[in-house]
């Protein structure tokens, strides 16, 4: 135990603690060819991802050829989630120098959380294939509380805050739903810009952006000083 200025370090998943587009892309790529379209780009998926599976699905659609109908999206929507669900974790990793930065959190006594807009089981399934879900003291999804209380609204932040037992907490995010559910929840917001932003990373409104893992340990510690 240190004198580290944060007990608890909340994380999103998409795009902040795993580079996830590889197999989100596969997912809506599949949903895309049965609707008829054409693929989209790795680089494209980066900016259709934020929100949760049926946005991306329905940005993928807007720029394929525009939308369908609604009874044609939803079949849709289902099989992007059963192809995505079966191959959750092909080529998915933790972002560079995530491992190590994990390590040095738990080292100063810090309780890791997770709060994403991805489906609670889904992230679950992920952190568990991928060998990380004792690092966790709660992973919670966009659908843990039900529907309509997802990020950018504050609840799954105070949901955290509740679960890992109080204390100052801050959170790490990638997009404007992270940096507006923090700033509810009155948390700091440290802003990765190697992930899937939906704007310039200093636009999204953080306390701070940073580059590369190794710089979030020093950049909290500063935020909390």
């Amino acid at each position: 135990m240190t004198d580290f200025p944060y007990d608890i370090v909340g994380f999103d998943l998409d795009g902040t603690l795993l580079d996830t587009h590889g197999d989100l892309g596969h997912a809506v790529n599949h949903a895309l060819a049965l609707a008829g379209r054409e693929p989209v780009g790795k680089e494209t998926v980066r900016t259709l991802v934020g929100g949760g599976a049926r946005k991306m699905l329905a940005r993928a659609l807007e720029v394929t050829g525009g939308p369908v109908a609604e009874d044609r999206f939803e079949e849709l929507h289902a099989q992007l989630m059963a192809y995505y669900t079966a191959n959750i974790a092909c080529d998915t990793h933790l972002f560079p120098g995530g491992e190590t930065m994990l390590d040095g959190l738990a080292a100063r006594g810090v309780k890791i959380a997770v709060v994403t807009n991805k489906l609670e089981h889904l992230a679950v399934r992920l952190f568990e294939e991928l060998g990380l879900a004792k690092r966790f003291v709660t992973v919670i999804g966009g659908d843990t509380l039900g529907p309509g209380r997802a990020k950018p609204k504050p609840d799954l932040l105070h949901l955290m805050l509740e679960r890992a037992g109080g204390g100052r907490a801050a959170y790490v995010g990638d997009t404007s739903y992270d940096t507006g559910g923090a700033a509810a929840a009155g948390l700091p917001c440290v802003v990765v810009s190697f992930g899937f932003n939906d704007a310039e990373p200093e636009t999204l409104g953080g306390s701070a952006v940073i580059d590369h893992f190794d710089e979030l340990i020093p950049t909290l510690e500063r935020l909390g000083a």
